[in-house]
């Protein structure tokens, strides 16, 4: 199985609601490390309506896994990211008001850019990732731009009511991770993963990790963080 990263903005969502200082993401992210997760990643937004600076910092001191810092490709979140000095930083596309824009960043139109963005990430030895759509012209935008791992956007899986079309997105996923691998790119899946999709992509060798959020949070509250951790690193396709 390939590795489970749990993102963290819904437990900071859920504590902005409270509009006090729990619940923690950081003690969630201590409490699922001890239940075996791999990984954890936060967003970290212009606005910083859930994840904030601290929670970063802190969390760089405190996770003995992994820690990946989702961004919008802005400037100023650069520079901060770079002070943090996580172990991932994931480049999402720029911040927009309109509600139901896409987070997946278009390298291809942003490749310029984005070459000189990922050599200073790597400088500071941060493994960078983008966040993309499932297309090919993407992946190879990626690897010329000198990146070690892309995220595959999953989210238009959770909106699928057929069977057919889910069959569909799902091999697109798949030659989308081949082509990935084939140009030396770690891949990783991510946005509005459920337990059901994870177990529908688990069986496409190439994907190396898979990042769930809502989805184990809205478990864990039924079930505890350590055995809803455990139900994930037990799914089987």
């Amino acid at each position: 199985m390939a590795r489970i990263c749990l993102c963290l903005n819904q437990v900071a969502r859920l504590r902005a609601m409270n509009r006090s200082k729990e619940p923690d993401p950081v003690a969630v992210a201590i409490a699922a490390e001890i239940a075996g997760i791999d990984g954890v990643i936060v967003h970290l937004k212009e606005d910083r309506s859930d994840i904030v600076d601290r929670d970063v910092a802190v969390l760089k001191e405190v996770v003995q896994t992994h820690l990946n810092v989702a961004i919008p490709l802005q400037q100023d979140l650069l520079k901060r990211t770079i002070q943090l000095l996580p172990d991932m930083v994931t480049l999402c596309a720029p911040s927009s008001s309109e509600p139901a824009a896409s987070q997946a960043l278009n390298v291809v139109d942003h490749l310029e850019y984005l070459e000189d963005v990922v050599a200073e990430l790597r400088a500071n030895t941060i493994v960078v990732s983008a966040l993309i759509e499932p297309d090919v012209a993407q992946i190879k935008a990626a690897a010329r731009a000198g990146m070690d791992y892309v995220q595959i956007d999953t989210a238009i899986l959770s909106q699928v009511q057929d069977l057919g079309v889910l069959h569909d997105q799902i091999e697109r996923i798949r030659s989308v991770a081949m082509a990935a691998n084939k140009l030396g790119l770690g891949v990783s899946v991510g946005r509005s993963l459920s337990f059901q999709t994870i177990r529908e992509l688990c069986d496409i060798p190439y994907i190396e990790e898979y990042n769930i959020g809502k989805a184990a949070i809205a478990r864990s509250i039924l079930l505890g963080i350590d055995r809803t951790i455990e139900s994930l690193k037990n799914i089987k396709p």
